[in-house]
Protein backbone atom coordinates (compact mmCIF):
# COMPACT_ATOMS: atom_id res chain seq x y z
CA UNK A 1 0.00 0.00 0.00
CA UNK A 2 1.51 3.56 -0.61
CA UNK A 3 2.02 6.28 1.52
CA UNK A 4 -0.14 8.31 0.66
CA UNK A 5 -2.97 5.75 0.83
CA UNK A 6 -1.98 4.98 3.94
CA UNK A 7 -1.99 8.25 4.66
CA UNK A 8 -5.20 9.21 3.69
CA UNK A 9 -6.71 6.18 5.25
CA UNK A 10 -5.14 7.10 8.80
CA UNK A 11 -6.75 11.20 8.39
CA UNK A 12 -9.98 10.38 7.20
CA UNK A 13 -10.31 6.59 9.42
CA UNK A 14 -12.00 3.86 8.56
CA UNK A 15 -15.32 4.55 6.99
CA UNK A 16 -16.16 0.68 7.92
CA UNK A 17 -15.81 0.82 11.40
CA UNK A 18 -17.90 4.41 11.14
CA UNK A 19 -20.66 3.19 9.50
CA UNK A 20 -21.01 -0.09 12.38
CA UNK A 21 -20.53 2.90 14.87
CA UNK A 22 -23.61 4.77 13.50
CA UNK A 23 -25.17 1.58 13.48
CA UNK A 24 -25.60 0.50 16.66
CA UNK A 25 -26.00 3.95 17.61
CA UNK A 26 -29.32 3.97 15.45
CA UNK A 27 -30.39 1.01 17.21
CA UNK A 28 -29.38 1.55 20.48
CA UNK A 29 -31.93 4.71 19.69
CA UNK A 30 -34.83 2.79 18.28
CA UNK A 31 -34.64 0.71 21.11
CA UNK A 32 -35.12 3.23 23.64
CA UNK A 33 -37.95 4.97 21.38
CA UNK A 34 -39.68 1.30 21.43
CA UNK A 35 -39.38 1.12 25.18
CA UNK A 36 -40.67 4.80 25.80
CA UNK A 37 -44.02 3.91 23.62
CA UNK A 38 -44.44 0.95 26.02
CA UNK A 39 -44.05 2.48 29.61
CA UNK A 40 -45.50 5.78 28.34
CA UNK A 41 -49.36 4.00 28.50
CA UNK A 42 -48.87 2.99 31.62
CA UNK A 43 -46.67 6.17 33.34
CA UNK A 44 -50.39 8.10 31.84
CA UNK A 45 -52.53 5.51 33.62
CA UNK A 46 -50.56 6.04 37.11
CA UNK A 47 -50.89 9.38 36.75
CA UNK A 48 -54.41 9.25 36.58
CA UNK A 49 -54.97 6.92 39.66
CA UNK A 50 -52.90 9.73 41.08
CA UNK A 51 -54.93 12.67 40.51
CA UNK A 52 -58.36 10.83 41.79
CA UNK A 53 -56.58 10.03 44.46
CA UNK A 54 -55.68 13.88 45.13
CA UNK A 55 -59.67 14.77 44.10
CA UNK A 56 -60.49 12.03 46.87
CA UNK A 57 -58.39 13.47 49.42
CA UNK A 58 -59.41 17.05 48.57
CA UNK A 59 -62.87 16.13 48.68
CA UNK A 60 -62.33 14.65 52.27
CA UNK A 61 -60.26 17.75 53.61
CA UNK A 62 -63.66 19.97 52.42
CA UNK A 63 -65.88 17.83 54.79
CA UNK A 64 -63.50 17.82 57.83
CA UNK A 65 -64.47 20.73 60.23
CA UNK A 66 -62.11 23.70 60.86
CA UNK A 67 -58.77 22.66 62.86
CA UNK A 68 -57.56 24.28 65.69
CA UNK A 69 -54.56 26.92 64.92
CA UNK A 70 -52.29 24.12 66.48
CA UNK A 71 -53.57 21.15 63.83
CA UNK A 72 -53.35 23.90 61.67
CA UNK A 73 -49.39 24.68 62.67
CA UNK A 74 -48.39 21.14 62.95
CA UNK A 75 -50.32 20.55 59.47
CA UNK A 76 -48.20 23.43 57.76
CA UNK A 77 -44.74 21.78 59.10
CA UNK A 78 -45.80 18.69 58.16
CA UNK A 79 -45.75 19.82 54.59
CA UNK A 80 -42.72 21.89 54.70
CA UNK A 81 -41.21 18.88 56.05
CA UNK A 82 -42.52 16.55 53.30
CA UNK A 83 -41.49 19.48 50.51
CA UNK A 84 -37.84 19.47 51.92
CA UNK A 85 -37.94 15.64 51.37
CA UNK A 86 -38.83 15.75 48.33
CA UNK A 87 -36.39 18.61 47.32
CA UNK A 88 -33.95 16.23 48.88
CA UNK A 89 -34.56 13.40 46.65
CA UNK A 90 -35.15 15.70 43.66
CA UNK A 91 -31.69 16.41 44.12
CA UNK A 92 -30.05 13.55 44.87
CA UNK A 93 -31.49 12.27 41.63
CA UNK A 94 -29.85 14.99 39.65
CA UNK A 95 -26.45 13.88 41.32
CA UNK A 96 -27.39 10.33 40.09
CA UNK A 97 -27.96 12.00 36.77
CA UNK A 98 -24.60 13.82 36.21
CA UNK A 99 -22.11 11.17 38.06
CA UNK A 100 -23.63 8.35 35.53
CA UNK A 101 -20.85 7.30 33.96
CA UNK A 102 -20.38 8.67 30.81
CA UNK A 103 -18.52 6.47 28.26
CA UNK A 104 -15.42 8.43 26.42
CA UNK A 105 -15.88 9.42 22.88
CA UNK A 106 -13.08 7.21 21.22
CA UNK A 107 -11.14 10.04 19.53
CA UNK A 108 -11.18 10.26 15.87
CA UNK A 109 -8.52 9.73 13.44
CA UNK A 110 -8.45 13.26 12.35
CA UNK A 111 -8.06 14.47 16.04
CA UNK A 112 -5.19 12.85 16.21
CA UNK A 113 -3.67 13.41 13.56
CA UNK A 114 -4.12 16.80 13.93
CA UNK A 115 -2.61 15.94 17.85
CA UNK A 116 0.99 14.86 15.89
CA UNK A 117 0.40 18.40 13.94
CA UNK A 118 0.46 20.06 16.13
CA UNK A 119 3.18 18.40 18.56
CA UNK A 120 5.60 18.49 16.33
CA UNK A 121 5.13 22.21 15.02
CA UNK A 122 8.21 23.24 16.20
CA UNK A 123 10.34 20.63 14.82
CA UNK A 124 8.36 20.96 11.44
CA UNK A 125 8.61 25.33 11.18
CA UNK A 126 12.90 24.68 11.94
CA UNK A 127 13.01 21.66 9.72
CA UNK A 128 10.90 21.13 7.02
CA UNK A 129 10.63 24.93 6.44
CA UNK A 130 14.19 24.52 5.73
CA UNK A 131 13.07 21.55 3.22
CA UNK A 132 11.10 23.64 1.78
CA UNK A 133 13.24 26.64 0.77
CA UNK A 134 15.75 24.04 -0.22
CA UNK A 135 13.08 22.09 -2.69
CA UNK A 136 12.36 25.69 -3.77
CA UNK A 137 15.87 26.57 -4.51
CA UNK A 138 16.58 23.23 -6.61
CA UNK A 139 14.29 22.17 -9.39
CA UNK A 140 15.69 19.37 -10.72
CA UNK A 141 17.83 16.48 -8.18
CA UNK A 142 21.26 16.23 -8.22
CA UNK A 143 24.27 15.53 -5.79
CA UNK A 144 24.25 19.17 -4.69
CA UNK A 145 20.65 18.65 -3.26
CA UNK A 146 21.51 15.14 -1.48
CA UNK A 147 24.66 16.69 0.80
CA UNK A 148 21.86 19.85 1.71
CA UNK A 149 19.21 17.65 2.50
CA UNK A 150 21.56 15.54 4.27
CA UNK A 151 22.88 18.25 6.48
CA UNK A 152 19.31 19.48 7.16
CA UNK A 153 18.31 16.01 8.75
CA UNK A 154 21.31 15.73 10.77
CA UNK A 155 20.53 19.19 12.15
CA UNK A 156 16.95 17.77 13.12
CA UNK A 157 18.55 14.97 15.07
CA UNK A 158 17.75 11.89 13.05
CA UNK A 159 21.01 10.70 13.27
CA UNK A 160 24.29 9.79 11.02
CA UNK A 161 23.39 5.94 10.66
CA UNK A 162 19.82 6.96 9.81
CA UNK A 163 20.69 9.94 7.52
CA UNK A 164 22.85 7.75 5.19
CA UNK A 165 20.91 4.99 4.95
CA UNK A 166 17.90 7.36 3.91
CA UNK A 167 20.33 8.71 1.32
CA UNK A 168 21.23 5.61 0.00
CA UNK A 169 17.40 4.59 -0.71
CA UNK A 170 16.43 8.10 -1.71
CA UNK A 171 19.49 7.87 -4.15
CA UNK A 172 18.04 4.22 -5.84
CA UNK A 173 14.67 5.42 -5.30
CA UNK A 174 15.46 8.64 -7.85
CA UNK A 175 17.47 6.54 -10.50
CA UNK A 176 15.24 4.17 -9.84
CA UNK A 177 11.84 6.39 -11.49
CA UNK A 178 14.13 8.26 -13.27
CA UNK A 179 13.65 11.52 -10.96
CA UNK A 180 14.75 14.76 -12.86
CA UNK A 181 13.30 17.63 -10.58
CA UNK A 182 11.67 18.11 -7.18
CA UNK A 183 8.60 18.15 -7.65
CA UNK A 184 7.05 15.26 -5.38
CA UNK A 185 10.37 14.50 -3.49
CA UNK A 186 9.05 15.51 -0.11
CA UNK A 187 6.43 12.00 -0.66
CA UNK A 188 9.41 9.71 -1.43
CA UNK A 189 11.26 11.50 1.28
CA UNK A 190 8.57 10.70 4.08
CA UNK A 191 7.47 7.50 2.62
CA UNK A 192 11.62 6.28 3.12
CA UNK A 193 11.53 7.78 6.78
CA UNK A 194 8.53 5.28 7.21
CA UNK A 195 10.01 2.37 6.05
CA UNK A 196 13.80 2.82 8.02
CA UNK A 197 11.09 3.21 11.06
CA UNK A 198 9.17 0.44 10.68
CA UNK A 199 11.48 -2.04 8.79
CA UNK A 200 9.13 -4.74 7.89
CA UNK A 201 7.78 -5.08 11.60
CA UNK A 202 4.10 -4.54 12.50
CA UNK A 203 2.22 -3.67 15.81
CA UNK A 204 5.33 -1.94 17.31
CA UNK A 205 3.14 0.35 19.81
CA UNK A 206 1.26 -2.18 21.32
CA UNK A 207 2.06 -2.98 25.33
CA UNK A 208 1.93 -6.28 26.32
CA UNK A 209 -0.98 -6.81 27.96
CA UNK A 210 -1.68 -10.10 29.44
CA UNK A 211 -4.94 -12.02 29.36
CA UNK A 212 -8.22 -10.67 31.45
CA UNK A 213 -7.69 -12.10 34.89
CA UNK A 214 -3.79 -11.70 34.81
CA UNK A 215 -1.87 -8.75 36.23
CA UNK A 216 0.02 -6.40 34.02
CA UNK A 217 3.37 -5.07 35.13
CA UNK A 218 4.56 -2.02 33.50
CA UNK A 219 8.16 -0.47 34.95
CA UNK A 220 9.23 3.24 34.24
CA UNK A 221 12.48 4.08 34.33
CA UNK A 222 14.37 7.10 33.15
CA UNK A 223 16.70 9.94 34.47
CA UNK A 224 15.65 12.72 36.66
CA UNK A 225 13.47 15.50 34.86
CA UNK A 226 12.28 13.96 31.98
CA UNK A 227 8.36 13.55 33.05
CA UNK A 228 8.17 10.24 34.10
CA UNK A 229 5.89 10.56 36.70
CA UNK A 230 3.63 12.33 34.70
CA UNK A 231 3.57 10.24 32.04
CA UNK A 232 2.51 7.51 34.12
CA UNK A 233 -0.49 9.55 35.33
CA UNK A 234 -1.60 9.68 31.81
CA UNK A 235 -0.95 6.12 30.64
CA UNK A 236 -2.67 5.08 33.71
CA UNK A 237 -5.61 7.56 32.82
CA UNK A 238 -5.76 5.98 28.99
CA UNK A 239 -5.77 2.19 30.58
CA UNK A 240 -8.89 3.51 32.66
CA UNK A 241 -10.75 4.89 29.63
CA UNK A 242 -10.16 1.35 28.37
CA UNK A 243 -12.01 -0.02 31.37
CA UNK A 244 -8.57 -1.30 33.17
CA UNK A 245 -8.30 -1.82 36.73
CA UNK A 246 -4.49 0.38 37.41
CA UNK A 247 -2.66 0.57 40.79
CA UNK A 248 0.36 2.97 40.74
CA UNK A 249 3.55 1.92 42.68
CA UNK A 250 5.66 5.24 44.56
CA UNK A 251 9.15 3.01 44.03
CA UNK A 252 10.61 6.37 43.68
CA UNK A 253 11.86 6.81 47.32
CA UNK A 254 14.64 8.92 46.84
CA UNK A 255 13.64 12.19 45.18
CA UNK A 256 11.68 14.70 47.89
CA UNK A 257 8.19 14.98 47.24
CA UNK A 258 8.01 12.26 44.51
CA UNK A 259 6.00 9.87 46.02
CA UNK A 260 3.38 13.16 47.04
CA UNK A 261 3.45 13.86 43.03
CA UNK A 262 2.37 10.02 42.43
CA UNK A 263 -0.64 10.72 45.05
CA UNK A 264 -2.02 13.50 43.41
CA UNK A 265 -1.73 12.00 40.00
CA UNK A 266 -3.67 8.55 41.86
CA UNK A 267 -6.28 10.82 43.05
CA UNK A 268 -6.86 12.84 40.14
CA UNK A 269 -6.57 9.38 37.30
CA UNK A 270 -9.17 7.31 40.39
CA UNK A 271 -6.20 5.13 40.73
CA UNK A 272 -4.90 3.25 44.23
CA UNK A 273 -1.41 3.94 44.74
CA UNK A 274 0.89 1.84 46.76
CA UNK A 275 3.87 3.58 49.21
CA UNK A 276 5.93 3.51 51.93
CA UNK A 277 8.04 6.32 53.58
CA UNK A 278 10.42 8.23 52.39
CA UNK A 279 14.17 6.73 51.82
CA UNK A 280 12.67 2.93 51.97
CA UNK A 281 13.68 0.32 49.75
CA UNK A 282 12.19 0.28 46.29
CA UNK A 283 12.45 -2.97 45.74
CA UNK A 284 9.87 -3.40 49.62
CA UNK A 285 7.86 -1.16 47.89
CA UNK A 286 7.13 -2.70 44.44
CA UNK A 287 6.95 -6.06 46.76
CA UNK A 288 3.66 -4.81 48.64
CA UNK A 289 2.47 -2.99 45.34
CA UNK A 290 2.45 -6.60 43.10
CA UNK A 291 0.83 -8.64 46.85
CA UNK A 292 -2.07 -5.25 46.66
CA UNK A 293 -2.80 -5.57 42.67
CA UNK A 294 -2.94 -8.76 42.71
CA UNK A 295 -5.67 -8.35 46.00
CA UNK A 296 -7.68 -6.06 44.03
CA UNK A 297 -8.02 -8.16 41.25
CA UNK A 298 -6.04 -5.16 39.29
CA UNK A 299 -5.46 -5.66 35.63
CA UNK A 300 -2.41 -3.27 35.33
CA UNK A 301 0.65 -2.34 38.25
CA UNK A 302 2.18 0.63 36.88
CA UNK A 303 5.63 0.71 38.53
CA UNK A 304 7.41 4.28 39.08
CA UNK A 305 11.16 3.96 39.90
CA UNK A 306 13.54 6.55 41.13
CA UNK A 307 15.18 9.10 38.51
CA UNK A 308 19.12 7.91 38.03
CA UNK A 309 21.63 9.04 35.47
CA UNK A 310 22.84 6.20 33.64
CA UNK A 311 26.65 6.79 34.65
CA UNK A 312 25.52 5.80 38.47
CA UNK A 313 26.77 2.20 38.69
CA UNK A 314 25.00 1.91 42.42
CA UNK A 315 21.61 3.26 41.52
CA UNK A 316 21.50 1.37 37.99
CA UNK A 317 22.00 -1.88 40.57
CA UNK A 318 19.33 -1.26 42.57
CA UNK A 319 17.09 -0.83 39.18
CA UNK A 320 18.38 -4.47 38.59
CA UNK A 321 17.65 -5.64 42.00
CA UNK A 322 13.37 -4.02 41.55
CA UNK A 323 13.47 -6.32 38.11
CA UNK A 324 14.41 -9.23 40.16
CA UNK A 325 11.71 -8.70 42.47
CA UNK A 326 8.83 -8.35 39.95
CA UNK A 327 10.52 -11.46 38.11
CA UNK A 328 10.29 -13.65 41.25
CA UNK A 329 6.50 -12.61 41.96
CA UNK A 330 5.00 -12.54 38.57
CA UNK A 331 6.72 -15.02 36.09
CA UNK A 332 7.90 -13.21 33.30
CA UNK A 333 7.14 -9.95 34.64
CA UNK A 334 7.96 -6.91 34.22
CA UNK A 335 5.87 -7.26 30.96
CA UNK A 336 7.06 -4.11 29.77
CA UNK A 337 9.82 -1.85 31.05
CA UNK A 338 9.46 1.96 29.42
CA UNK A 339 12.48 3.96 29.27
CA UNK A 340 11.09 7.78 29.78
CA UNK A 341 13.32 10.13 27.63
CA UNK A 342 12.82 13.68 27.01
CA UNK A 343 12.97 14.68 23.20
CA UNK A 344 14.47 18.12 24.01
CA UNK A 345 17.64 16.60 24.99
CA UNK A 346 18.44 15.36 21.55
CA UNK A 347 21.53 13.19 20.98
CA UNK A 348 21.80 12.51 25.01
CA UNK A 349 18.80 10.49 24.74
CA UNK A 350 20.27 8.25 22.96
CA UNK A 351 23.25 7.74 25.01
CA UNK A 352 20.49 7.29 27.93
CA UNK A 353 18.45 4.96 25.66
CA UNK A 354 21.36 2.78 25.15
CA UNK A 355 22.73 2.42 28.74
CA UNK A 356 19.21 1.74 30.32
CA UNK A 357 18.60 -1.13 27.51
CA UNK A 358 21.65 -3.02 28.43
CA UNK A 359 20.77 -2.79 32.98
CA UNK A 360 16.45 -3.49 32.57
CA UNK A 361 16.38 -4.61 28.89
CA UNK A 362 14.02 -1.63 28.12
CA UNK A 363 11.27 -2.77 25.64
CA UNK A 364 9.76 0.69 24.91
CA UNK A 365 10.45 4.40 24.75
CA UNK A 366 8.00 6.89 25.78
CA UNK A 367 9.17 9.78 24.23
CA UNK A 368 8.19 12.96 25.76
CA UNK A 369 8.17 16.69 25.34
CA UNK A 370 7.89 16.39 21.46
CA UNK A 371 5.93 19.31 21.15
CA UNK A 372 8.89 21.15 23.00
CA UNK A 373 11.43 20.62 20.50
CA UNK A 374 12.66 21.48 17.01
CA UNK A 375 14.57 18.56 16.97
CA UNK A 376 11.89 15.58 16.89
CA UNK A 377 13.99 13.25 14.31
CA UNK A 378 15.59 11.40 17.67
CA UNK A 379 12.89 9.17 17.07
CA UNK A 380 14.33 7.90 14.56
CA UNK A 381 17.54 7.68 15.55
CA UNK A 382 16.78 5.70 18.48
CA UNK A 383 14.46 3.33 16.48
CA UNK A 384 17.09 2.78 13.48
CA UNK A 385 20.27 2.34 16.21
CA UNK A 386 18.80 0.73 19.14
CA UNK A 387 16.16 -1.15 17.65
CA UNK A 388 13.64 -0.03 20.63
CA UNK A 389 10.10 0.88 19.49
CA UNK A 390 8.83 4.12 20.41
CA UNK A 391 5.73 3.06 21.95
CA UNK A 392 4.66 6.36 23.24
CA UNK A 393 4.55 10.12 22.53
CA UNK A 394 4.03 13.23 25.34
CA UNK A 395 2.33 15.69 22.32
CA UNK A 396 1.42 18.32 25.19
CA UNK A 397 0.30 19.20 28.96
CA UNK A 398 -3.43 17.50 28.49
CA UNK A 399 -4.27 14.32 29.97
CA UNK A 400 -4.87 13.23 26.90
CA UNK A 401 -1.86 14.04 24.71
CA UNK A 402 -0.47 11.13 25.43
CA UNK A 403 -0.59 9.31 22.06
CA UNK A 404 0.20 5.92 20.75
CA UNK A 405 3.06 6.11 18.33
CA UNK A 406 2.22 6.48 14.48
CA UNK A 407 5.09 6.66 12.17
CA UNK A 408 2.97 7.61 9.41
CA UNK A 409 1.04 10.34 11.47
CA UNK A 410 4.93 11.07 12.86
CA UNK A 411 6.34 11.87 9.19
CA UNK A 412 2.94 13.58 8.62
CA UNK A 413 3.43 15.88 11.49
CA UNK A 414 7.33 16.52 10.22
CA UNK A 415 5.97 17.27 6.74
CA UNK A 416 2.48 18.25 7.12
CA UNK A 417 2.35 21.61 4.84
CA UNK A 418 4.29 20.39 1.83
CA UNK A 419 2.18 16.80 2.05
CA UNK A 420 -1.25 18.40 2.23
CA UNK A 421 -0.10 20.34 -1.14
CA UNK A 422 0.81 17.38 -2.79
CA UNK A 423 -1.93 15.23 -1.67
CA UNK A 424 -4.52 18.08 -3.23
CA UNK A 425 -2.45 18.26 -6.45
CA UNK A 426 -3.23 14.12 -6.49
CA UNK A 427 -6.63 14.45 -5.71
CA UNK A 428 -7.61 17.38 -8.15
Amino acid sequence: MSFFKRLKEKLTGNPTEEEKVVAAINEEEAAEQKQDEVTEPAQIEATVDEMEKVEEVSETEISIEPETPVAIEDQEQQEQQEQQEQQEQQEVQEVAIVEEPVKEKKPSAWSITQKFKAGLEKTRNSFTSKVNDLVARYRKVDEDFFEELEDLLLQADVGFETVMELMDKLRFEVQRKNIKDTNGIQTIISEKLVEIYEQGEEDLIELNMQPKGELTVILFVGVNGVGKTTTIGKLAHRLKSQGKTVVLAAGDTFRAGAIDQLQVWGDRVGCEVIKQSEGSDPAAVMYDAIRAAKNRNADVLICDTAGRLQNKVNLMNELEKVHRVISREVPNAPHEVLLALDATTGQNALVQAQTFKEATNVTGIVLTKLDGTAKGGIVLAIRNKLHIPVKFVGLGEKMDDLQPFDAERYVYGLFADGLDKELQNKED
